[in-house]
């Protein structure tokens, strides 16, 4: 069963309550949302694959959240659907300009809105939107977002390694991996919400890295906050015998040790770039020399 996470937006009790066992009997994760400010903080502290959107909200209409999301870095990838009982043309042209992906309108057909579900996540991730593992950005936007940090001031690009993934993965199994990934990603969110700024960015780069552009000027304390966050975390992802020894005893007797994290930090105050590739290699080159 699929672990994609939903967030339902809704005041009306009956059809969020309808969505959520119904989304729920189909293995999605599923939150909901009765207000707009809600929902918003939903987002920044367990990033959604997907959100079903209501127009109609007590505290703000569903166009200012879906305006609000689109123009936040972090939040700007997330599928939105929106769900109202207007049926107007002018309404439905208003919330794709905002860049809704989907409009369904009230009363609805339950089945179609799973197919719109699964057809929206399925194209971003097909797109190289999102990471399925973890929610966060990955190939193609996390190379938007350096493209366009050759024209901003500022920025910090963190390059973030799980060193020792990969015996974990070998004895623990991908599940207990995956397990690993999203805590990172949370680990990440919430770091950022805490020390970061609205326009900072969060992406998955591959198996075992992890990407953060930063406009906050407290950058060392970022590193510092994010590997003391995974080294207090990562424990209970072993059994007992490990955490004991200190890591994975592997067939000739070598300890892989306690996964822990490497970050390689580049900016614009410490040299010029000529190009995209150009961050990414001095970044993993710090990385690299980094001793976690």
């Amino acid at each position: 069963m699929n672990k994609d996470r939903i967030l339902v937006v809704e005041d009306d009790f009956d059809i969020s309550n309808m969505l959520r066992i119904y989304f729920s009997g189909h293995g999605y994760q599923v939150e909901v949302a009765a207000r707009g400010s809600t929902a918003l903080d939903a987002c920044r502290t367990r990033m959604p694959d997907l959100i079903i959107l209501d127009i109609m909200l007590p505290d703000m209409d569903g166009y200012a959240i879906c305006r609000e999301l689109r123009t936040t870095t972090r939040t700007s990838h997330i599928p939105i659907i929106f769900l109202t009982q207007k049926d107007e043309r002018s309404d439905k042209i208003a919330g794709l300009e905002l860049g809704a992906d989907d409009y369904i309108t009230k009363p609805f057909d339950i089945e179609e809105l799973k197919l719109r579900v699964n057809n929206a996540i399925r194209t971003h991730r097909r797109m190289n939107h999102t990471d399925p593992k973890t929610g966060l950005p990955s190939a193609k936007l996390i190379e938007d977002q350096l493209r366009e940090l050759m024209r901003k001031k500022g920025w910090h690009l963190l390059l973030i390694s799980i060193e020792h993934l990969d015996p974990f993965n070998d004895v623990y199994g991908f599940v207990a991996g995956d397990e690993v990934l999203r805590f990172t990603a949370m680990l990440l969110n919430e770091v950022v919400d805490e020390m970061g700024t609205a326009n900072d960015f969060i992406g998955h780069a591959s198996s075992d890295t992890f990407v953060i552009i930063t406009f906050t000027k407290n950058v060392a304390s970022m590193d510092k906050r994010i590997k003391v966050g995974f080294a207090e975390g990562i424990s209970p992802h072993y059994n007992f015998v490990d955490s004991e020894q200190g890591g994975i005893q592997l067939e000739d007797n070598r300890i892989a040790p306690i996964m822990h994290l490497t970050i390689g930090v580049v900016s614009d105050h410490t040299q010029p770039f000529a190009d995209i590739r150009e961050i990414i290699e001095v970044a993993a080159e710090l990385r690299r020399l980094d001793k976690g």
